[in-house]
């Protein structure tokens, strides 16, 4: 079982990320630069995306939303401006435009509350659900836009610990399976993976155990021995298995099936 943080904690992570978002790029950041992690975007791409996604989730907690209707942006190529949105080459409008979605989104979500009925893709259909998503979306995009920008990521280690679970409890969803279908490949005889933060806490508990032996992904917080472990700082843990480092980096420490590691890394992605 995850264990969540709480609903407040979440509205007010998805205006400090998108304030720290905002502050790394200044007033001069090159909005056309490749994000290396998402090489199909330029930066400016990049922001269009998060804003985008913060007035998604606006729109379906505000309207207690039962079904989803994909946005009409999402086209190939990367994200594209609709009307009334900013162009991704205007870095002052699109950092004022991000503040703008952060707060309607906090706004629409404080007034919610956890548990109002709305569509999500997951087996919980409450409102904590998307103050959640976006907090960890606007965290994982800062550290692709840090990345373009050359600049280090890091985050606080009680927020990379859940983000990091809900990453795993995703996996576990079977609105993923049929989104992903190369994750059907992962389970079989023998597969599991121990994560490890070096740098918590005790009490943060921050050790997962991945379990692929049975039909489908498990996972657990646990101290485990597992075909294949990584230890690092969670940072670090986080930046790997969002494949926002690569698991060759000397930032963390891979003990056992490397193999196994990159089996999981190829197909564990959206």
């Amino acid at each position: 079982m995850t264990t969540m943080l709480s609903h407040d904690r979440y509205c007010s992570e998805i205006l400090h990320q998108t304030e720290l978002l905002r502050g790394a790029l200044g007033e001069g950041a090159d909005v056309s630069v490749t994000v290396p992690t998402c090489p199909e975007w330029t930066l400016g791409q990049l922001l269009l995306h998060v804003g985008q996604a913060h007035r998604m989730a606006t729109g379906l907690v505000r309207e207690r939303a039962e079904e989803f209707v994909p946005p009409s942006t999402a086209a190939q190529g990367g994200p594209r401006p609709a009307p009334g949105e900013p162009s991704v080459e205007d870095l002052p409008a699109l950092t004022a435009w991000l503040a703008e979605g952060a707060e309607a989104l906090v706004a629409v979500l404080r007034e919610a509350g956890p548990d109002s009925p709305v569509w999500t893709f997951s087996e919980d259909h409450r409102s904590v659900f998307w103050a959640r998503r976006q907090a960890h979306e606007t965290l994982m995009h800062r550290a692709d836009a840090l990345g373009a920008l050359g600049l280090p990521f890091e985050a606080e280690p009680e927020i990379a610990a859940d983000c990091l679970d809900e990453w795993l409890d995703i996996l576990t969803y079977p609105a993923a399976l049929a989104f992903k279908p190369r994750l059907a490949e992962l389970p079989g005889p023998g597969r599991t993976l121990h994560l490890h933060a070096t740098d918590t806490p005790a009490e943060l508990d921050a050790e997962w155990f991945i379990d692929l032996t049975g039909e489908g992904v498990s996972w657990r917080r646990a101290h485990e021995k597992a075909a294949v472990a990584v230890r690092g700082p969670v940072t670090d843990l986080l930046s790997v298995l969002f494949r926002r480092l690569p698991a060759d980096t000397d930032r963390v420490e891979v003990l056992g099936d490397r193999g196994l590691l990159d089996f999981w890394l190829e197909r564990a992605v959206f």
